[in-house]
């Protein structure tokens, strides 16, 4: 069975999202852009489903790095079934605030990423029947306490919009599950709730695709 490969693989929705879909049988791979973060990621997953779980570092903002990282996922669990970028640099700041260096830094990880991996994974997928090309949003409406993050996860829903219209009419569902506060553990915004809707997307039969889920409670 074809897998999942997760891109930001970080403890709270990248992990969650990861188990949901092992628990459904699917190996999985995990990308994250550091070691240890990586293999706590791999041990929740193995701790909770008996299927294949493989780890790889790489920085999205590293384009020579992260498509080789994609290229090793591919090789150890196929081209995927699932694809889910949730990597993210959240700050808060003011607009104005950062300069032009570091709000490109923070673009690069927030909208350029998730253009790196959709561009490097769907051809395949598509090429193999489709798929769901998944994607962890936020800020539905503009914080200006949160400026580069609103700018970036704006950014990332015209990323799927676009990606949709590109690749929907080729079999692959690119969907957005947009989270509206803080994900905790235990709260409303847990991550295993979440990770309920990534798996209630890739399950929707094509002719009942959402492009979006917003994820939003009381």
């Amino acid at each position: 069975m074809a897998g999942l490969i997760v891109v930001g693989a970080g403890p709270l929705i990248g992990t969650s999202t990861a188990r949901r879909f092992a628990a459904d049988g699917l190996p999985v791979a995990l990308v994250a852009r550091s070691e240890p973060t990586v293999r706590a990621a791999v041990e929740a997953v193995r701790g909770a489903a008996s299927v294949a779980v493989h780890g790889f570092v790489a920085d999205v903002t590293d384009e020579p790095a992260i498509r080789a990282a994609l290229d090793e996922a591919v090789a150890a669990i196929g081209v995927p079934e699932v694809v889910l970028y949730n990597a993210a640099h959240v700050r808060y700041d003011a607009l104005g605030e950062l300069s032009a260096a570091q709000l490109l830094d923070t673009l690069a990880v927030n909208v350029v990423g998730g253009v790196t991996v959709a561009g490097h994974l769907a051809p395949a997928m598509v090429a193999s029947g489709g798929g769901s090309l998944l994607f962890t949003g936020g800020m539905p409406e503009a914080k200006p306490g949160a400026a580069s993050l609103s700018l970036g996860k704006a950014g990332l829903r015209t990323v799927a919009e676009l990606l949709h219209e590109q690749y929907g009419p080729q079999g692959l569902h690119v969907a957005t599950v947009t989270v509206s506060d803080v994900v905790a553990p235990g709260t409303a915004y847990d991550p295993d709730i979440i990770a309920e809707e990534f798996a209630a997307l890739h399950r929707e039969p094509r002719d009942s695709w959402r492009r979006e889920i917003l994820f939003r409670r009381g």
